[in-house]
């Protein structure tokens, strides 16, 4: 697998061509956003199609353990809750709101799509990305209902390869589908999927991207989507997984230029959107992630 291009642009901007302008204009107002204060509450989350990440981007509730039925989720619910912050889906989300190689990218139209282990293409496609294993857990909880778990929604995950590389985007993968899928959440507000360990290309931080919907009914493109967000990795796993293990030579150089600081998507924060690990690299790892929406 060869590595990726360099001189890449700080956000999801590898191989991106027409992409980029978009980029720098969803950073702009980003940055807008910010200044003028509009993420200070849940409502005005909802309304920003494009909005930072971080702990102060979202509304939070916070409850007793004994917890509280809702119409769309169970019975359980956490002491508290965060709304997710809306992030952008980059260049190659594959859910048909662009184009790749001259025809609309959908990986949610393709049969068998909806799946736990991502790491293989479906359909007329046979690739399989290699890598650390990693499980990563969904959780997903009714900000508005007392933080109770939300069942029978759809999570869309997505990201790049231990190269860097998007499938369906990048050079040499163009015709692969792997390391994209859709879950379903269970009873307990969770969706598991068993992936790999994504790399760091030149100018972002490592992360997944993923989108929710209402339902596997209606997870077939993007227009049906709830929300956009991002998951972000603690900076000691991403260095142990990087610095010793095999195929991800180009990420210790990229990882080293970047920051969640200087991270366009996790400059303001990633308090919400930090995912947690543990494992090992012989033994691959398991993440979790407690995903907060407004219903």
């Amino acid at each position: 697998m060869s590595q990726r291009p360099q001189n890449q642009n700080q956000h999801d901007a590898h191989d991106q061509g027409p992409f980029a302008d978009l980029e720098k204009l969803q950073a702009a107002v980003l940055q807008r956003r910010r200044a003028l204060g509009l993420l200070s509450s849940a409502g005005a989350l909802a309304l920003l199609g494009c909005g930072g990440g971080g702990s102060g981007s979202g509304s939070s509730s916070s409850i007793s353990t004994s917890g509280g039925s809702t119409g769309t989720g169970s019975t359980t619910s956490t002491s508290s809750c965060t709304l997710i912050p809306e992030e952008t889906a980059g260049p190659y989300p594959g859910d048909g709101s662009n184009t790749a190689n001259g025809a609309i990218a959908n990986a949610l139209a393709l049969t068998g799509i909806v799946r736990s282990d991502i790491r293989s293409s479906v359909a007329s496609a046979s690739g399989v990305a290699a890598g650390v294993p990693l499980t990563m857990a969904i959780r997903m909880v009714n900000t508005n209902g007392s933080c109770a778990d939300l069942s029978g929604y759809a999570i869309y995950l997505w990201h790049c390869d231990r190269e860097g590389r998007y499938s369906m985007y990048s050079s040499g993968i163009t015709s692969e589908n792997y390391l994209r899928g859709v879950q379903m959440t269970g009873s307990d507000g969770i969706a598991t999927f068993t992936t790999i360990f994504p790399g760091c290309y030149d100018g972002r931080m490592p992360h997944m991207h993923f989108e929710i919907y209402r339902s596997t009914t209606t997870a077939g493109s993007y227009t049906n989507k709830l929300r956009t967000s991002q998951i972000a990795f603690p900076t000691d796993i991403c260095n142990t997984v990087y610095t010793n293990a095999s195929g991800y030579s180009a990420s210790v150089s990229n990882f080293a230029r970047i920051s969640f600081a200087t991270d366009n998507v996790f400059s303001d924060g990633v308090a919400t959107q930090l995912a947690t690990l543990s494992g090992s690299v012989a033994q691959g790892y398991s993440g979790s992630l407690t995903v907060g929406i407004a219903v």
